[in-house]
């Protein structure tokens, strides 16, 4: 299916993060960005008209930078590509640090999959129920 869709100028998701998402190293948890990945990545699809989504891939994510309590972190969802049941989401995550708050550190990113599927989780047309 063809799409143009704007790129989002806003974070799907922006979080404090604190003292609970630590590891021992005293850094954040690699599966809190993961998670909050996963969450602004359904907020991407969701925007185009899908209405219930699951993850099916989540691609190389990298983590180029570690996450601090106190940083403020902005995932922005950016629609690639739209299947017949598909939704394929890039991902960015930024680290905003409080010391600098000027300056953002780019995280990591993913390509996210997701399958759009109906209440007895069988996949479904997008178009059956979006508004595309």
């Amino acid at each position: 299916m063809s799409l143009e869709i704007e790129p989002d100028p806003y974070p799907a998701i922006r979080v404090s993060m604190l003292p609970a998402d630590t590891n021992a190293h005293g850094t954040i948890f690699g599966g809190k960005i993961l998670s909050l990945i996963d969450q602004a990545g359904a907020i991407g699809a969701h925007r185009i008209g899908a209405g219930r989504v699951v993850t099916v891939a989540m691609r190389e994510v990298v983590f180029q930078h570690p996450v601090r309590v106190g940083d403020i972190v902005s995932c922005y969802a950016d629609v690639l590509k739209v299947g017949r049941t598909s939704i394929t989401v890039c991902v960015r995550v930024e680290a905003h640090r409080p010391t600098d708050t000027k300056r953002a550190v780019q995280v990591t990113k993913a390509e996210v999959v997701y399958v759009h599927i109906d209440d007895a989780g069988r996949p479904v047309p997008i178009r059956e129920s979006s508004s595309l």
